[in-house]
C-alpha cells in the first residue's frame, strides 16, 4: 500500500438510510472518515461494516467504518431540486438533439426569448453545436425536437439514471448495498 492510500481521509464511508439503501447514488452518499467517527460517537449511526484501517489517539482506537447506517429513517425527498446537473442526469448525460455525450449544456425548448422559462419542463441536455445551430428559434421552426421532452423527474428516477454511472472507485463492503448495472459489478 503507497503512502497516499494509507492516509485516512482516503477512507470515506458508504452512508445509508435506516432501510439500507444509500441515500443518494449520484453522487454517492459518502461521508469523510472524520464525519463518520463523529456519527458515530454522536450515536447518530450503526457501523454496517469497516476498513481494516484504524485510528488512534492517546486512549482509544477505532477501525474506520466503510459502511454506516442511520438510526433515524430520513424520508427521501419525492422531487429533486432544479439543478444543471439534474437535467444532465434525468436526460443520462446526452444531447437530447443529437446523443453526444460531450460539450453539454442546456438548451430552452421554448427559447427565453419567446418566453420560456428556466424548468424541468423547458430546458434539456444539449451538446454546444446543436444549442448553436437551434439558437433562438422553436423546436419546429429549427426541425429540432429533443428525443424526449422535458419532464420534472422524481429522486426514485435520478437514482435510477444515476445507477448507470458508477463511480470511479467502489470499495468493496459497499456492493452488498448499491445496485449498478449488471454489467458493471465487480
Amino acid at each position: 500500500m503507497n503512502a497516499t492510500a494509507a492516509m485516512p481521509e482516503n477512507f470515506p464511508a458508504l452512508v445509508l438510510n435506516a432501510d439500507f439503501r444509500p441515500l443518494s447514488y449520484y453522487p454517492l452518499s459518502l461521508w469523510s472518515w472524520q464525519e463518520t467517527v463523529k456519527a458515530v460517537f454522536l450515536d447518530r449511526v450503526n457501523i454496517v461494516s469497516e476498513y481494516d484501517r484504524c485510528v488512534r489517539s492517546a486512549s482509544f482506537e477505532m477501525r474506520l467504518p466503510s459502511v454506516v447506517s442511520l438510526k433515524t429513517y430520513v424520508k427521501p425527498a419525492l422531487y429533486p431540486a432544479f439543478t444543471r446537473f439534474n437535467v444532465f442526469l434525468r436526460d443520462r448525460f446526452q444531447c437530447q438533439y443529437c446523443g453526444r455525450k460531450d460539450e453539454l449544456t442546456f438548451d430552452h425548448v421554448i427559447p427565453r426569448s419567446r418566453g420560456g422559462q428556466t424548468r424541468w419542463d423547458n430546458v434539456v441536455a444539449a451538446c454546444s453545436p446543436c444549442n448553436l445551430a437551434k439558437g433562438g428559434d422553436m423546436p419546429h421552426a429549427s426541425g429540432m425536437m429533443p428525443r424526449q421532452m422535458p419532464y420534472r423527474p422524481t429522486v426514485f428516477e435520478l437514482h435510477r439514471n444515476g445507477r448507470m454511472f458508477p463511480p470511479n472507485y467502489l470499495h468493496e463492503s459497499w456492493f452488498d448495498y448499491l445496485y449498478w448495472d449488471s454489467e458493471l459489478e465487480p
